[in-house]
């Protein structure tokens, strides 16, 4: 374990509210991940097309999908795919 003291460096004004009108705030909607809000940080890009959300337990696993729906340059809706006809 590291034993070190981290140096915290200040960051400006200017730093800050620059990094928070790039963040992305995204939304989902539907399935096991409805109504969860991520705030997406400018420095990971452009949030992705889609999202794979595997859930693991006792019985099979669980796959769900989420198209991104973009609202704005930094915001957006994550929707369930929906299962095609079986």
């Amino acid at each position: 374990m590291r034993q070190q003291p981290i140096e915290e460096v200040p960051l400006s004004e200017d730093a800050v509210s620059t990094t928070r009108e790039t963040d992305a705030v995204l939304l989902f909607v539907g399935g096991p991940l409805d109504g969860r809000v991520e705030i997406r940080a400018a420095r990971h890009g452009e949030p992705l097309p889609t999202v794979t959300h595997v859930h693991l337990h006792d019985g099979p696993k669980v796959v769900h999908r989420y198209d991104l729906q973009p609202l704005t340059d930094s915001a957006g809706v994550y929707h369930l795919r929906s299962r095609p006809p079986v």
